[in-house]
């Protein structure tokens, strides 16, 4: 008898899978493999309400809409479950494949909005709300609706101490200090690190799982250093088509790699907790 998921992807896309196998890597849900008698196989990510699979494969169907930047195709998004394309992956992050990487995100910090920083609607990263009001000023929406709202999470669920949120918000009001403001906003992957970028034969097949919001690039630039997802390769290509201004690597990048490790600290704590603590220890007493 065929399971329930087996029923819906038959609702959705006419056919009946021929096997689903269960996939690694669900941060909000079950993620699972559909083998299809015909087409590409899919992706079902299943998830409860308020999973934000909804506003997943929103996100996606942005990016396909108004940039190049390499996604699946999404065939259904609700929270209960989001179905897409199934893209080829396993082919490393080596240099061949971040020279293109370095080329279709700096496309995609090339699309900006006459809107300023943030986006038409709130998204997620993690499965943790993302909340993205329209600013005009970036370190206003960076302190606000990301350093605070972050911190204030993590706080929230018992995961980030009261003295380190403190400390938080002293620093959030002297961003000027370090951080100026940039000339206009970039559309951003908002999650990229290596799980969520994918390849094949030496090229970039896909960007999965996105955080979107119009953003200073330096921002998701930080993100790609902090796991390792890119290196001197990507940075090198990339500065061709994007020059990065001067204290990058000294600076700002710590600055703005404190918003994922706090994004860390309230999903996971632990270790991440000081990490933000040394980050702050680097710029405020």
């Amino acid at each position: 008898m065929p399971s329930a998921l087996e029923q819906h992807i038959h609702e959705i896309t006419g056919q009946w899978p021929n096997r689903v196998t269960p996939l690694s890597g669900g941060c909000v849900g079950d993620v699972f493999r559909a083998e299809m008698p015909s087409g590409p196989d899919l992706v079902a990510k299943v998830g409860d309400h308020g999973s934000g699979l909804a506003v997943e494969g929103r996100m996606l169907l942005y990016l396909a809409e108004h940039s190049e930047l390499p996604v699946p195709e999404v065939l259904h998004a609700d929270d209960g479950l989001l179905l897409q394309t199934l893209l080829p992956s396993g082919g490393g992050l080596g240099a061949t494949v971040q020279r293109h990487a370095a080329e279709v995100v700096a496309a995609l910090h090339s699309i900006s909005s006459d809107k300023g920083f943030g986006f038409d609607y709130d998204t997620v990263i993690g499965g943790v709300p993302q909340p993205n009001p329209w600013h005009g000023s970036w370190l206003e929406f960076f302190a606000e609706q990301r350093l605070m709202h972050m911190g204030r999470e993590a706080e929230r669920v018992g995961r980030l101490p009261t003295r380190l949120m403190a400390r938080l918000e002293r620093f959030a009001g002297l961003l000027d200090t370090w951080l100026d403001e940039p000339r206009q906003s970039s559309l951003i992957h908002g999650d990229m690190w290596s799980g969520n970028v994918l390849s094949a034969n030496g090229r970039i097949t896909g960007f999965v799982d996105p955080a979107i919001y119009y953003a200073d690039p330096e921002i998701e630039l930080a993100f790609t250093t902090l796991f390792g997802t890119f290196g001197d390769e990507f940075f090198h290509y990339y500065t061709r088509l994007r020059p990065i201004e001067p204290g990058f690597f000294e600076d700002r990048r710590a600055i703005y790699n404190l918003y994922p490790l706090l994004v860390h600290v309230r999903l996971f704590g632990g270790s991440y907790v000081g990490s933000v603590e040394r980050t702050l220890d680097r710029f405020v007493m």
